[in-house]
């Protein structure tokens, strides 16, 4: 007992001796210094531990001898008494049943710690084979020691405490856990506990401090920050979980530092077409296009060069100047540097829960509908941004820049969120996906183009087929193909047919029907918010239907006109001259069906 109670001081003194000296390594120490020292104080841990276990090991078992080392000699005395004294049989029946029991129990006793002991070494095999910094479960969300920054009269010294934390009322409590030597011997010295309510928890940027493993802390009851140090990485994420720790942010110094440069104002913009300009001319086809970034300095000097106070607002990139990765590189850095997120703070969880639908039509059509909620300036740069994206996909045979790709280098920059929460790192995923769907539909991000249906009916199927096509403007011979329907000839304005009004060559006419008028005719027909769409209703449906595919004859005042809802003398459908006259008014009906769910 006395051995192992000295080999247990003995390691306890060398190791955190050693743990103290390997917690005040530099972190600009060279990587295989710093390897090889955690590698030591890993086997110091070791050693420390083992110790620990066997000082444990040997108490108990001091312990468990004590409950049968002791009564055994005085039955054996008892015995040998009542044999010497030949003691008459009343006494000895008279003890007999006490001393089956004290034998039975004897016997349990002895079992008992037998099996106790076998589950003790099986329990100490697994803690030296498990991981050393897994929490095992307990009262507190999280303990442990950490050091702690305090300053002194002569800069910093960094305390060991005994630290817990709970979740639920977010209590921080901080013990102090030195211990004074007498003599050969380690005393602790009790205080009370401080108790403080955490405010918030953000990881220490390695090039911010001479040390390792560091978080800071915002506390109630103090002002500043309170910087704490880990025993080692694998436990400042623990720490930093429990806490809903956050990630530190990390800006260019000195650029895009006031309201106006980080505005989409003219410069952001002529940046952004500059930029997007040289990388269509020389680098769709180079490989890891917006991947590998470029090197700081040089990123920071076209940006100062960009952005600065003295930077003239028409400059012009050269090719010879900037290379590809400094170009791609500055134009992330611009978006990333916006106050406010292209797709903005406001509609940024609307853009997370339209992408956790199961329905991959049911996202694209969500994505949709907040696109058009976004301020005007934002489209415009989002269309330029993803109208380029998908020129770079399209190459993505020889970059390599797959539509995935580009969603995981893009989605936490157009979409990243307020606060840089554990949670807010969660959805980077769905900020991937988004960036997907724009890219896959372009059209999402600009002007629908007049010529293709927007019902619901044809929106079904949009997923299905990415319409590219909407990066150039459509030819005058060309044909506009939906997916499963037969080619139809594009609108032309016709003047002299039906009354005067918008007709197309083989349209089919309600009127052919027997709709003769608005009341035999019940479609309700009034603009909508889009101009592109009118809003409809027939047999108490209401939905929208795309304009191209209403033809009004015989009206006095055109769409645009409208303010008050009207039924028009004789509507018509474009764009379904192969269908059955039959077909057409349940067409109709399934049309605005669709379209009100």
């Amino acid at each position: 007992m006395p051995e192992e109670k000295k080999k247990f001081d003995k390691e306890s003194e060398k190791y955190y001796s050693a743990l103290e000296k390997h917690l005040n390594l530099s972190s600009k120490k060279k990587d295989t210094f710093l390897q090889e020292a955690d590698v030591q104080i890993e086997k110091d841990k070791e050693v420390f531990y083992d110790a620990s276990l066997e000082y444990v090991f040997k108490i108990q078992e001091v312990q468990e001898k004590k409950k049968f080392e002791f009564v055994e000699p005085l039955l054996a005395f008892l015995q040998g008494l009542f044999t010497f004294y030949h003691e008459g049989y009343e006494l000895v029946a008279e003890f007999e049943p006490y001393k089956q029991q004290l034998q039975f129990n004897l016997q349990n006793t002895r079992n008992n710690f037998e099996s106790t002991k076998r589950e003790v070494e099986k329990l100490m095999q697994r803690m030296r084979s498990a991981d050393h910094d897994y929490r095992p479960p307990s009262q507190w969300t999280m303990e442990g020691f950490l050091y702690v920054q305090e300053k002194r009269p002569l800069g910093f010294a960094w305390i060991r405490h005994y630290c817990t934390y709970e979740k639920g009322t977010k209590t921080f409590t901080v013990s102090s856990a030195e211990n004074k030597s007498i003599g050969k011997q380690y005393i602790p010295v009790s205080a009370p506990p401080e108790i403080f309510k955490l405010k918030s928890c953000v990881r220490r940027k390695a090039d911010s401090i001479d040390k390792r493993f560091c978080f800071d802390i915002e506390v109630v009851e103090r002002h500043g920050v309170i910087t704490l140090q880990a025993l080692s990485e694998s436990n400042r994420r623990l720490w930093m979980e429990a806490m809903d720790g956050r990630e530190p942010i990390y800006n260019l110094p000195g650029l895009l530092s006031n309201n106006e440069e980080t505005s989409l104002n003219e410069t952001g913009f002529n940046f952004v077409k500059k930029c997007i300009d040289l990388v269509e001319k020389q680098g769709l086809n180079t490989v890891g296009l917006y991947r590998v970034g470029g090197v700081s300095s040089k990123v920071q000097r076209l940006m100062s060069a960009v952005f600065g106070a003295k930077a003239s607002p028409d400059m012009d990139l050269d090719a010879d100047t900037w290379d590809l990765k400094t170009i791609t590189s500055g134009l992330k850095n611009y978006l990333s540097c916006l106050k406010e997120p292209l797709m903005t703070y406001e509609l940024h969880k609307e853009f997370i829960m339209a992408v956790k639908s199961d329905e991959q039509d049911n996202r694209v059509r969500s994505v949709q509908a907040l696109i058009h909620k976004l301020p005007e300036k934002n489209k415009e740069m989002l269309d330029l941004l993803i109208n380029h994206l998908v020129r770079v996909s399209s190459h993505s045979g020889v970059n390599l820049m797959t539509v995935p790709n580009l969603g995981v280098i893009f989605g936490p920059t157009l979409l990243r969120s307020h606060e840089e929460t554990v949670a807010a790192m969660m959805n980077i995923k769905f900020q991937n996906i988004v960036v997907e769907i724009l890219i896959d539909n372009y059209e999402l991000a600009g002007p629908r183009p007049q010529q293709a249906s927007g019902s619901a009916l044809v929106s079904a199927q949009f997923h299905q087929e990415p319409r590219h096509a909407a990066l150039h403007e459509p030819q005058k011979d060309q044909e506009f193909v939906q997916p499963g329907t037969v080619p139809q000839p594009q609108l032309q304005n016709k003047q002299g047919e039906c009354g005067g009004t918008v007709g197309v060559p083989g349209s089919r006419s309600l009127a052919g029907l027997g709709f003769e008028s608005h009341s035999e005719c019940p479609v309700l027909v009034y603009p909508s918010e889009d101009p592109r769409w009118l809003q409809a209703t027939y047999e108490e449906k209401t939905g929208l239907i795309p304009k191209n595919y209403v033809v009004f004859s015989n009206f006095g005042e055109t769409v645009e006109a409208l303010r008050e809802p009207c039924y028009p003398r004789v509507l018509k459908l474009d764009g379904f001259a192969q269908l059955p006259d039959v077909v057409l008014p349940h067409l109709l009906k399934l049309l605005l069906a669709l379209e009100a769910l």
